[in-house]
């Protein structure tokens, strides 16, 4: 149920932020936001949670880790929008795009798990 909670409001975050930025004909700038901002979140909250998770956070782990982070994030329309780009003409552009969302993945959930565990 937690997950799906979580979920839920992922999601609707991710259509929100889609709707308010309207199409993109260039970069996907929602793409790169929510999972940018997605891998920050997760490292956030498992470097706050520490390991393993004691029993009593482990809830937060299955609303916000694996339902909201989960939803929020989309790597399947990230792989969807290199393949566009890369038809359309546009390879050097699916490649960058496709570097920044991966290393700028790492990066965030790095810089997220390093804040989470100060104390």
């Amino acid at each position: 149920m937690l997950v799906a909670v979580g979920g839920a409001a992922g999601t609707a975050a991710r259509l929100a932020l889609v709707r308010l930025l309207g199409p993109q004909h260039g970069w996907p700038v929602p793409t790169t936001l929510v999972n940018l901002s997605g891998a920050l979140a997760l490292g956030l909250l498992l470097g706050r949670l520490g390991e393993p998770v004691p029993v009593g956070l482990q809830r937060w782990r299955l609303l916000v880790g694996t339902g909201f982070c989960g939803a929020l994030t989309t790597w399947s329309t990230l792989a969807v929008e290199v393949d566009r780009l890369a038809r359309d003409g546009r390879a050097g552009l699916a490649a960058a795009y496709l570097l920044t969302s991966v290393a700028g993945g790492l990066l965030a959930a790095a810089v997220g798990l390093a804040l989470g565990r100060r104390r």
